[in-house]
C-alpha cells in the first residue's frame, strides 16, 4: 500500500542534507553508468574481432608457399617453393579431416575490366567451386564457379554485388559478357558476402581458365581448406599433417620457418577469445567494485542518518512505532536513492552507447556496434536495487534496537 506520510518524510530527509545525498547518490550512478559503458566497450571490441573473422570460415587453415631458409639434404637455403595443381590434389586426397578444399592462383599482372562504356578496376581471384565455403560467399543470383567450368576451362565469372553495380547498374548481369584484360566472361553469378565491403569487389574466375590465359601453367599461390567439426588439438594435427606432406614433396626441413606459412584460424580464434573472455572478467571485475563503492556510500549515509536521527527514532518507539516500521522507513530510502540513482545511470550509460554507436565508422577495426544486452543491463539494475536494500538493512536493524529512553537522552 503506498503511504504518503512515509514518503514525505523519505523526501523530506533527503531535502534536509542535499549534498550528502547527490555526492551518494552520484557514486551509485556512476558506478552503473561506468558498468554499462565497459560492458558496452567490451562487446564492441568483442564484435570488431568477430567481424574480423567473418571474412573467412572459422575452421579453416590456410598454407602459403615461401623460401626455404635452412640447409637440407645438400641442398642450399633461398630456393623458392612453388605450389601446384599437384600438390593441391596430394593434399585433397591424402590428408585425412579435409571439409571444403580450394586453391588460389595470383593473377600477376594488371587486370582492366569492362562491360559497354563501363569500367572498373577490381581484384580477381582464381579459384575451385569449394572456395565459395572458405569466404562465406552468399549467392544473390545466379551461381558460383563448379566443377565442370574448371573441367571444361570455361571462361565464366562470378562477380561481388559492388561491381555489378559500378558495372550494370540495375541490367541483370546474368548470362551478360564483361571483358578482362579484353577476353569475354561470361557473368553466371552475383555475390554477396558476410565478411567486410571489400569483399564484394572481386571477380571470381575458375582456376583452370585463369592459369591457361594467364600464363599460370600448373602453379598455385595458396591452399586453402576447412577441417569440419574439427577441435583446437585436431586442427593442429592436421596442419601438422599437411607440413609434413608439403616438405616432403618440396625437399625442404619441416621446421624452416620460411619454407612455407600456415594459418589456423581454430588455433587464432581459440587464442583471440580467450583474450576477450579475460578483457570481460576484468570489466566485470571493474564495473561491481564501482557499484559496490557506491552501495558503501549508501549505507555511510544511511548509518550518518541513523545517528543524526537518534533521537527522532526514540520518539517514534515511545508514542508505539514498531520496529518494522523503522527498519522499513530506512530501507525504503536506501532503496529509492539507489533505484533512482542506478536508473539514471544505466539511462545515461545506454545513451552515450547508442550515440556512440550511430557514429562510429563501420569500417574502424576492432571495434563495433558497443551496444549492451538489455536483460543485462536490467540485471545490472536489480543487483543494485537489492544492494541498496542490503545498504540499508544494517544501520535500520541498529535504529531498531535504539531504545526510546536512551534515544531522549542522546543530544
Amino acid at each position: 500500500m503506498f503511504d504518503i506520510d512515509k514518503w514525505q518524510e523519505i523526501f523530506s530527509t533527503i531535502a534536509k542534507n542535499k549534498l550528502r545525498t547527490f555526492l551518494t547518490a552520484f557514486s551509485v550512478a556512476w558506478g552503473i553508468f561506468m558498468l554499462v559503458i565497459l560492458l558496452g566497450a567490451g562487446n564492441g571490441l568483442r564484435n570488431g574481432v568477430l567481424n574480423m573473422f567473418k571474412d573467412d570460415a572459422i575452421n579453416s587453415i590456410f598454407i602459403n608457399s615461401g623460401q626455404t631458409s635452412l640447409p637440407y639434404k645438400g641442398l642450399q637455403p633461398g630456393r623458392r617453393i612453388q605450389f601446384t595443381n599437384e600438390d593441391f590434389e596430394a593434399v585433397k586426397n591424402q590428408v585425412d579431416g579435409v571439409e571444403y578444399i580450394t586453391a588460389r592462383f595470383n593473377i600477376n599482372v594488371s587486370v582492366n575490366i569492362s562491360y559497354g562504356n563501363e569500367y572498373g578496376s577490381f581484384s580477381v581471384r582464381s579459384v575451385h567451386p569449394d572456395h565459395q565455403y572458405l569466404e562465406k560467399t552468399l549467392i544473390k543470383q545466379g551461381r558460383f564457379i563448379n566443377e565442370m567450368d574448371l573441367e571444361k576451362f570455361r571462361k565464366v565469372t562470378s562477380i561481388g554485388i559492388t561491381v555489378k553495380e559500378a558495372l550494370f547498374h540495375h541490367e541483370d548481369p546474368i548470362g551478360k559478357y564483361i571483358n578482362i584484360n579484353g577476353i569475354a566472361f561470361k557473368v553466371v553469378g552475383v555475390f554477396e558476402d558476410e565478411g567486410q565491403e571489400g569483399e564484394t569487389e572481386i571477380l571470381y574466375l575458375p582456376i583452370t581458365t585463369a592459369q591457361r590465359i594467364f600464363n599460370g601453367a600448373n602453379r598455385i599461390n595458396r591452399i586453402l581448406l576447412t577441417v569440419g567439426d574439427a577441435d583446437l588439438e585436431e586442427s593442429i594435427k592436421i596442419a601438422d599433417e599437411i607440413k609434413e606432406l608439403m616438405a616432403q614433396r618440396h625437399n625442404y626441413d619441416v621446421d624452416d620457418p620460411k619454407a612455407s606459412f600456415i594459418v589456423n584460424s581454430i588455433e587464432r580464434f581459440q587464442q583471440v577469445a580467450g583474450t576477450i573472455l579475460g578483457i570481460k572478467i576484468f570489466i566485470w571485475v571493474i564495473g561491481i567494485g564501482t557499484i559496490l563503492a557506491g552501495v558503501v556510500g549508501v549505507g555511510n549515509i544511511m548509518m550518518i542518518l541513523v545517528k543524526e536521527r537518534t533521537r527522532e527514532i526514540g520518539i517514534r518507539k515511545a508514542i508505539g512505532a514498531t520496529p518494522g516500521s523503522i527498519v522499513g522507513l530506512i530501507i525504503q530510502e536506501s532503496i529509492f536513492i539507489t533505484s533512482l540513482a542506478g536508473y539514471l545511470g544505466l539511462l545515461g550509460g545506454v545513451g552515450l552507447l547508442e550515440l556512440v554507436s550511430a557514429n562510429i565508422p563501420s569500417d574502424t577495426p576492432f571495434f563495433a556496434n558497443p551496444e549492451i544486452d538489455l536483460s543485462i543491463a536490467i540485471q545490472a539494475t536489480i543487483l543494485l536495487v537489492v544492494a541498496g536494500a542490503i545498504a540499508g538493512l544494517i544501520p535500520s536493524l541498529k535504529a531498531a534496537r535504539i531504545r526510546p529512553i536512551e534515544a531522549l537522552r542522546d543530544q
